[in-house]
């Protein structure tokens, strides 16, 4: 059933209420998503991006009953990620001789995918524009934010941004619209999806946003490609996404550490005491039980990070190191930290950390602290004060 959005526009995608895990295992999504699609209908009847592909029957079905195949004149591909092109071929069988509005990248990546097909394109660039009857579609690229190919729309008139992976949320509720929905849920979501797909391109955006403010486009409506419409003050999102661009933290403490006999959980805790008795606040993880796109968001949003890891076969237990990993791909900036752990025999762990997030381009403040075997008391207060010491080297960082 098509939900009305705007005057002549109109959702025709499928919010996925199941959904838990999204890019493969990734990312968690425990409020579920959407793919959303859209419909214009002015003198020339656009279709604005598909759905992904498990659910391209529902998708298929929807337009054959209530716009009908026949009716659509072009359809507009902001981006090609099997989320928002996988129904795309599926759809073409059916209307193969309509007009694909995609940029130079995407029609690249729309041959790739789909077997070089012999369908009618046109390419656009930012400056560009298409007339549709009453209003026209204006094009912006946006390029490797995330993928190559991606771009926004926006369209006169009703003065809609479609701008798909931009300031999204993996969130499906009860409405179309963030203003019908729990707001502090949204907002945690929509910084949860920046800091999990768009923080490695936080330089690119930050220019970006500028570009787009520069056009002074008249934007009454943000409608992305996950999750709910920006319609009561949309352009709040952009703010915000110009906020966490911009070596964003919010001056807490992120504790991530693996442990074998809880040793090293000990010392985190002590480590956490310690960094509480200079005022600032404290979260910690156990990086083998919690959830990896949560942490990535405290990461995000911490001044500090510090990593701890029991040593087994001379370096840190696997969660560690995927963690590291993770670390270094978002590209997190303005983050100091420093490692710690308990050992046995050989003790590498807290170093290989250590090199691991400076690689990341994490400031270390403190040396590596280490424990043998069970810590003692002694040990702790060291933990305890190593906490201290670091939580004033950081309030002046």
């Amino acid at each position: 059933m098509l939900l009305h959005v705007k005057d002549n526009v109109y959702y025709t995608g499928i919010r996925d209420w199941e959904l838990r895990r999204f890019h493969g295992h990734e990312l968690s999504t425990f409020n579920g998503s959407s793919y959303n699609s859209f419909l214009i209908r002015d003198d020339k009847t656009v279709l604005v991006d598909t759905v992904w592909n498990p659910h391209t029957e529902e998708f298929l079905h929807m337009l054959e009953h209530e716009v009908g195949f026949a009716n659509i004149d072009l359809i507009v591909i902001n981006h090609n990620e099997p989320d928002h092109g996988g129904s795309l071929a599926a759809l073409m069988q059916k209307i193969p001789d309509v007009e694909i509005v995609c940029s130079k990248k995407g029609e690249e990546i729309i041959r790739k995918h789909n077997g070089n097909p012999a369908w009618k394109f046109r390419t656009v660039k930012t400056g560009d524009a298409i007339n549709i009857g009453k209003s026209d579609l204006h094009f912006v690229d946006m390029t490797m934010i995330h993928w190559p190919d991606s771009m926004m729309t926006f369209m006169t008139g009703t003065n809609i941004l479609f701008s798909n992976d931009a300031f999204g949320q993996h969130f499906c509720g009860q409405s179309l619209f963030v203003d019908k929905v729990d707001a502090c849920t949204v907002w945690a979501e929509a910084l949860k999806y920046f800091a999990g797909i768009l923080a490695p391109f936080t330089s690119l955006i930050k220019r970006k946003i500028a570009e787009v403010v520069a056009m002074n486009l008249p934007i009454e409506m943000i409608a992305p490609s996950h999750g709910c419409i920006w319609r009561e003050n949309p352009l709040q999102i952009v703010g915000k996404y110009a906020e966490w661009s911009d070596d964003y933290d919010e001056g807490y403490v992120t504790i991530a550490y693996d442990t074998m006999y809880h040793a090293t959980r000990s010392m985190a805790e002590a480590i956490g005491h310690g960094i509480e008795s200079e005022g600032v606040p404290v979260k910690l993880f156990n990086t083998a039980t919690c959830d990896q796109s949560d942490l990535m968001t405290d990461f995000f949003r911490s001044k500090a990070i510090i990593l701890g890891s029991s040593t087994v076969n001379n370096g840190a237990l696997r969660s560690l190191a995927g963690v590291v990993d993770e670390i270094r791909g978002h590209k997190l900036k303005g983050k100091v930290g420093f490692s710690f752990g308990s050992y046995g025999w050989s003790g590498e762990a807290p170093k290989h950390l250590q090199q691991g997030m400076e690689e990341a381009g994490i400031k270390i403040l403190h040396d590596p602290v280490s424990a043998k075997y069970t810590p003692s008391q002694e040990e702790l207060r060291v933990c305890h004060d190593a906490g201290r010491d670091f939580a004033r080297a950081m309030k002046e960082a």
